[in-house]
């Protein structure tokens, strides 16, 4: 007995300091939780249960059970609430279904996937999450490594999941293999359903996971951590590859348009093809994009005439416009305009993310702008900037925001997609930039708020 309980309590443990360790969790989330019915999904519910226990940080949970009606896959709903608010989560539980037909090139395990996915998304939006937790697990994460592999990425796939993504994904479990939460799940007693789907060996990943894996084992019986150590590794040569790209690698030209300088196809075509990555980003296109036409970029943008133009799936375009690679997503759709002031991190499409804390230390530290949360009226919204916005500089005197910019020598290019605080006309932050001086902070201040901003163009 004593036994089993030190192994719950290592398992914890490790856990826990993932979510240090990668800061999943700040003080005020608000977490949606996917529960599924199985192992993976009510260990991860119910070790979040155990940590909100902790006085820090303090953060709220809601747990989706998505029904999928066109699959054979079902769980206890009545069960899975219970099971819910006994972890101290919120349950919802909806019923959709995906048609086959609409995408005859992907797998109904991928269609079903994609979307349960977009369900936790807008059941996100709908009850004022700022992140959901995911149940992927160390061996997933060996399985998504191999597929990447195989299906020829670079070190960027090779580094597989992300612990957190957009500030918003978190996946606590990354650390913990299956045997420890099937052993977690069992010692607490807690029942559970598997997905008859995974046994079918025709898709992918169920390869991979029931006959190569299998094999790996026997001959390297720690291969999962090992292939998980070579992508942590992939993922800091990543990151310093993508550390030497500086900020005026890509230009915004507006919705679904972006530009690349063509004296950056010199470089090493590690950090030419990462450019290109990032630029595919910032007009929405995140698949589709494979390495042989990043390979035709490079020839056009290094070889090709002025006026030269070739044509990628998904109608993307890309043109050699003089001494521009120039680049437009026919498909793209423009985000949101505005934004609720909210506490988290708020995702900014074509700049960044703002970051929004409630701080009890009135000195700004690591954070771009520190302010008065009880000046700020209620109307306001985050949003890029308009005609007729006019800001009052900290320190007294007011302008016109576009004066302002220009003053300040923002570059035109960066002004397009620069979120602004606005009540009316009235620019109360300028992202990255400055604060009003109607909010800033006094001797009166009793809540602060710290925001930072963090561009990636």
């Amino acid at each position: 007995m004593k036994e089993n309980q030190l192994f719950l309590d290592k398992v914890f443990r490790k856990f826990r300091k993932t979510i240090e360790t990668y800061g999943l969790l700040s003080d005020g989330d608000r977490i949606l939780v996917g529960l599924s019915g199985g192992k993976d999904s009510l260990a991860l519910l119910e070790m979040l249960g155990r940590k909100k226990q902790s006085p820090y940080p303090h953060f709220s949970m809601v747990a989706l059970h998505v029904s999928m009606e066109n699959i054979p896959y079902k769980a206890d709903v009545d069960y899975l609430k219970q099971f819910a608010e006994k972890c101290g989560a919120e349950f919802v539980h909806v019923t959709t279904s995906f048609d086959p037909s609409t995408d005859k090139r992907k797998s109904p395990c991928f269609l079903c996937s994609w979307n349960r996915r977009k369900m936790l998304f807008s059941v996100a939006k709908e009850m004022n999450c700022n992140k959901i937790a995911l149940g992927h697990h160390m061996v997933d994460q060996a399985e998504t490594i191999l597929l990447n592999i195989f299906r020829g990425s670079g070190i960027a796939g090779a580094s597989g999941m992300d612990y957190v993504r957009d500030g918003v994904y978190i996946r606590p479990l990354l650390r913990t293999d299956r045997t420890e939460i099937m052993a977690y799940v069992n010692l607490n007693e807690i029942p559970y359903v598997d997905d008859e789907t995974n046994e079918n060996s025709d898709f992918s990943r169920n390869y991979i996971r029931n006959m190569v894996m299998p094999l790996l084992r026997n001959r390297w019986g720690n291969v999962y951590q090992s292939i998980c150590n070579f992508g942590e590794l992939c993922k800091l040569d990543d990151d310093y590859i993508y550390s030497t790209i500086n900020d005026n690698s890509v230009v915004y030209e507006g919705d679904g348009v972006v530009k690349v300088p063509v004296n950056f196809f010199s470089y090493p075509v590690a950090v030419t093809n990462r450019v290109l990555r990032k630029a595919f980003k910032g007009i929405g296109v995140n698949s589709d994009i494979e390495r042989k036409h990043l390979k035709i970029i490079n020839n056009l943008a290094i070889e090709a005439e002025n006026g030269s133009k070739i044509t990628l799936p998904n109608k993307v375009s890309v043109i050699k416009e003089y001494n521009y690679i120039t680049i437009t997503n026919r498909n793209f759709k423009p985000e949101p305009k505005t934004w609720e002031l909210t506490k988290g991190k708020i995702d900014i499409p074509n700049f960044g993310v703002l970051d929004c804390q409630v701080t009890r230390k009135f000195d700004i530290g690591e954070y771009s702008h520190l302010v008065d949360y009880n000046k700020i009226p209620k109307n306001a919204i985050w949003r890029y900037r308009k005609d007729g916005d006019i800001f009052t500089k900290f320190g007294g005197g007011t302008k016109s925001l576009s004066d302002y910019l220009i003053d300040e020598k923002i570059p035109a290019r960066l002004r397009t997609y620069l979120p602004v605080l606005a009540s009316g006309n009235e620019i109360l932050i300028i992202a990255g930039v400055e604060i009003s001086d109607k909010v800033k902070v006094t001797d009166e201040t009793k809540t602060a708020w710290a925001i930072n901003a963090v561009r990636f163009n």
